[in-house]
Order: structure tokens, then C-alpha cells, then sequence
């Protein structure tokens, strides 16, 4: 028969077979970024480049119209206000529960001061000067904080990145600071870098509070209650230790709004990334402001930048490099794969 000849035995080759796709895993296998990549990623994109437009913005309302910094901050506290309509549609306290609201309102106060040294700072020094003592100081006392009091060490490649970064910092700051002028300018200068060190310690320690709170609502209460503390206590101080001055020029009402909701979203993402991963890395990677702040002293303010800065800048960019790839990691069947 035709049918027994080998030749008429071969395989059918008139319909291809379909190509063999790899099985997918199912949804809980599937690989999710963990908990410190989100809060990484979050820092630096929600928090740090959005930071840095506030100092050079701050500095041009100061210079445009002579805008106290406790107006700005007056003005910035404002838009955490209608916070307070998503509190209530939710049916949550506004101040939060009574149990944990005195840690509320001590990190609402702590964060006001941070906002209100790092205002007072710009404008005695040059904002990406200010920024750099001010996340350098935050960087270090949030590990230093979070060793001593929470017993959260670093790994070896954290611990790189970090010393890494601080020392694009000072790098950065190094040169101004031994060449501050003699009386009174060099008085107003140093001062300047106080008040950028004080809100970075500041700072420290109100992301360090945050990290204890644990309630529905956190996140909008705590910003809600920057609103309300901030308001209280820098609407006095404005009109006891400063002017108060009504912008006239288009320029300083966009400078001041621009400040308001890009601060706005900074905070939030920031609170947020802080309970993700470790503070003193989600501050290294908020050291991404200082670079942006230094682009736009240079394009914005036309004021200086010294090749250090650059240099600085650079070393900053590669440790923030050095954090984020060392933490990028996913989760998979409940084990982290890097």
C-alpha cells in the first residue's frame, strides 16, 4: 500500500503548530517592586525634583517683592487646608485620634520649623547653598536617629551611598563657607547656614515621628495638621518680627502658588516614602533638590555656580545612583529577588 512506503509516513507539515508560549505565572508570583523601591522611587521623583523648584521660586518672590518668609510660609500652609474636605467626607478626625494626637501635632510643629528655617535661610544665601546644608544635616541625623533610637543599621552599599553623597554635599558647600565675609554680611551669611542646619535636624526628627504614627488617615491628617499649626503660629510671627507685604506683579503670585502645591506634593510624597524605607535613605535621595536647585540658581537667579558645585552635584548623582540601585528589588512567592 502507498500508505506503508516510509515516505508517505513523514509528519503532516501543512499546518504549522502554534509557537509554545511560556506559561504565566500567576498574580501572586508575579514580580512587584518591595516596599523600599517604592519608597525610593516616590523620594526621588515626588519628592526631590519637585523640591528643588521651591528655594530658587522662594528666593525670586524675596527678590521680586520682598516677600517675608513667613508670609511664604503662611501661603504654603494654605493649601494643606482643604485637606481638611477629604478628612470629613471620610467621617475621620480632623486632628487625628486622641491617643496618638500630641505626636500629631509634635510632627506638624516639628515641620513647620524645618519649612520655616529653610525659608528664612534662601534668603541670605544662595538657595542651592541652603538646600545642600539642609538635606546634608537631615541625611546625617536621620541615621544617626534611626541607629540610636530604632536600632535600623545600614547595609555596607547603604552606608557607601551615604557617605557618598554628604560628601558631594560638602564638596558643594565646603568652598563658601571658608570664604564667608568679615561684619555684618558675613554675620547674616553664617546665620543662613544655621538656620539651613537647624531645619535639616528638624526635619530628621519629624520624619522620625511620622514613622511612629500608625492610623487611618495618617497621611492627610499629618498634612492637614501642617496647615492648621503652621498657620497658628506663623501669623503672629509675621506680624511681631516681620513686614507683611502684599505682592503687586503677576511674578510673585505664581512664584507663591508654585511654592504652595509643589511643596504640597514634596510632603506628601515624602511622608509617604518614609514608611517605606529607611529615612536616612529616602533624605540621601532627596539630595536630587540640591542638584535642581543648583540648575536653576544658575538659568532662574543668574547667580554664580562654582565648578565644585558641578563636581558636588556629580558625586551627589552617582551616590543617589549607588542607594537606588542597591535597594531596587522585587518581590516574589514572598521572597525578595534583586
Amino acid at each position: 500500500m502507498a500508505g506503508s512506503h516510509p515516505y508517505f509516513n513523514l509528519p503532516e507539515f501543512t499546518q504549522p503548530s502554534p509557537p509554545s508560549t511560556p506559561p504565566s505565572l500567576p498574580s501572586h508570583q508575579r514580580c512587584q517592586p518591595s516596599d523600599a523601591t517604592k519608597g525610593l522611587l516616590v523620594a526621588l521623583l515626588g519628592g526631590g525634583l519637585p523640591a528643588g523648584f521651591v528655594g530658587p521660586l522662594s528666593r525670586m518672590a524675596y527678590q521680586t517683592s520682598n516677600l517675608p518668609s513667613l508670609e511664604l510660609l503662611v501661603c504654603r500652609c494654605l493649601f494643606h487646608l482643604p485637606i481638611a474636605l477629604l478628612l470629613k467626607l471620610r467621617g475621620d478626625p480632623l486632628l487625628g485620634p486622641p491617643d496618638i494626637r500630641g505626636r500629631a501635632c509634635l510632627h506638624a510643629l516639628l515641620n513647620v520649623l524645618s519649612i520655616g528655617c529653610a525659608y528664612s535661610a534662601v534668603q541670605v544665601v544662595p538657595a542651592g547653598n541652603a538646600a545642600t546644608v539642609r538635606k546634608g544635616s537631615s541625611t546625617v541625623c536621620s541615621a544617626l536617629l534611626a541607629l540610636c533610637l530604632e536600632s535600623q543599621g545600614l547595609s555596607g552599599y547603604d552606608w557607601c551611598g551615604l557617605l557618598g553623597s554628604i560628601l558631594g554635599l560638602i564638596i558643594i558647600v565646603g568652598p563658601g563657607l571658608g570664604t564667608l565675609q568679615e561684619g555684618t554680611t558675613g554675620l547674616y551669611t553664617a546665620l543662613g547656614y544655621v538656620l539651613a542646619f537647624l531645619g535639616g535636624l528638624t526635619l530628621s526628627l519629624g520624619l522620625l515621628v511620622y514613622r511612629s504614627l500608625h492610623f487611618p488617615s495618617c497621611l492627610p491628617t499629618v498634612a492637614f495638621l501642617f496647615g492648621l499649626v503652621g498657620l497658628l503660629g506663623s501669623v503672629p510671627g509675621l506680624f511681631v518680627l516681620q513686614t507683611p507685604v502684599l505682592p503687586s506683579d503677576l511674578l510673585s503670585w505664581s512664584c507663591v502658588g508654585a511654592v504652595g502645591i509643589l511643596a504640597l506634593v514634596s510632603f506628601t510624597c515624602v511622608s509617604y516614602a518614609v514608611t517605606k524605607a529607611h529615612p536616612a535613605l529616602v533624605c540621601a535621595v532627596l539630595h536630587s533638590e540640591v542638584v535642581v536647585a543648583l540648575i536653576l540658581q544658575y538659568y532662574m537667579l543668574y547667580e554664580t555656580v562654582a565648578p565644585s558645585d558641578i563636581m558636588g552635584a556629580g558625586v551627589v548623582l552617582g551616590s543617589i545612583a549607588i542607594i537606588t540601585a542597591r535597594n531596587l528589588s522585587c518581590e516574589r512567592e514572598g521572597k525578595v529577588e534583586e
